[in-house]
């Protein structure tokens, strides 16, 4: 069974990683394609490769998803069209899992709209780290295989590689579980700091057990850095509770306008996954998403 990989614009280097990982395992080969814009901002799409009777894989990650939704969807329709057998999607980042209620009157839901939208186009999704929280699994909102794999494993390779003595701190008490994972699959400790109300405007931040770290380094990890708030705010709790600066890894990096220059200013390491190219991806998840090929192929 032929096997090829259609990359999106902008993710060339986890491609080619994509590619060397997942070659042994799937057998999954590169293939060609041009995507360009006419003068009048529409999409042109050529498939250069013979995909006729393949199982065809598209890497694109959905970061700004309404520049990328309308070109994928004219690849897909395309790809039908050549006589391909399946086709699936990864999507390192998976867009549009915020809106998941309707939190005001007449809004819509957006979360199930765009998973409705997906299962109509292809067979089958392999992402990392969806923003789940009242959804708590793909397969509630979409109707095709959908397969969510964790960067815990890849986040704590990269810790136990770079950072002497980490201990891993979650910002707040819904942050546990995640820190918890982190530092199990590293071998590290974790801790989580505590928040105090005295009134309104009075809340007090502070690190249990601080002592206990004074010869550690700090790492906060978090799935998506955006703002870049709440890590800025974690680690000026920690440093003036007597900590190093901690180093702060999200998996994807989203960064609105300013936040990584802000997070650096303040003598903040920032370490992110590829699922979003970024000048401070350090962190590669090409092996993962071959083993998830692996399972969906």
């Amino acid at each position: 069974m032929k096997r090829v990989l259609l990359t999106m614009p902008g993710q060339a280097t986890l491609a080619e990683s994509l590619c060397e990982q997942a070659d042994l395992q799937t057998g999954l080969q590169a293939g060609q394609m041009e995507l360009r814009r006419f003068p009048d901002g529409e999409s042109y799409v050529r498939v250069l490769s013979d995909v006729k009777g393949a199982d065809v894989a598209i890497l694109c990650q959905l970061h700004h998803p309404d520049d990328k939704i309308l070109p994928l969807l004219l690849l897909v329709s395309t790809l039908r069209d050549l006589g391909v057998r399946r086709i699936g999607l990864i999507a390192p980042y998976l867009a549009y899992m915020r809106q998941d209620k309707r939190f005001h009157e007449g809004e819509g839901i957006s979360a199930r709209y765009f998973a409705r939208l997906l299962s109509q186009q292809v067979d089958w999704l392999l992402t990392v780290d969806p923003h789940l929280h009242r959804i708590h699994a793909l397969s509630e909102v979409y109707s095709i295989p959908a397969l969510a794999l964790t960067a815990v494993q890849p986040i704590a390779s990269w810790l136990r590689a770079n950072i002497d003595k980490p201990v891993v701190i979650g910002p707040d008490g819904e942050s546990e579980q995640w820190a918890a994972r982190v530092a199990e699959a590293t071998g590290c400790p974790y801790e989580v700091l505590t928040k105090e109300r005295f009134g309104d405007r009075d809340v007090r931040v502070s690190l249990p057990h601080v002592d206990a770290w004074r010869t550690h380094t700090p790492v906060l990890v978090d799935d998506i850095i955006s703002t870049g708030r709440t890590m800025l705010q974690a680690a000026a709790h920690l440093q003036a509770a007597g900590l190093c600066a901690p180093v702060c890894i999200g998996v994807h990096g989203i960064f609105a306008a300013g936040a990584l220059a802000e997070m650096q200013a303040a003598g903040l390491r920032v370490v992110t996954s590829n699922s979003i190219p970024d000048v401070s991806n350090q962190i590669d998840l090409a092996p993962l998403l071959a083993q998830g090929l692996q399972h969906l192929l």
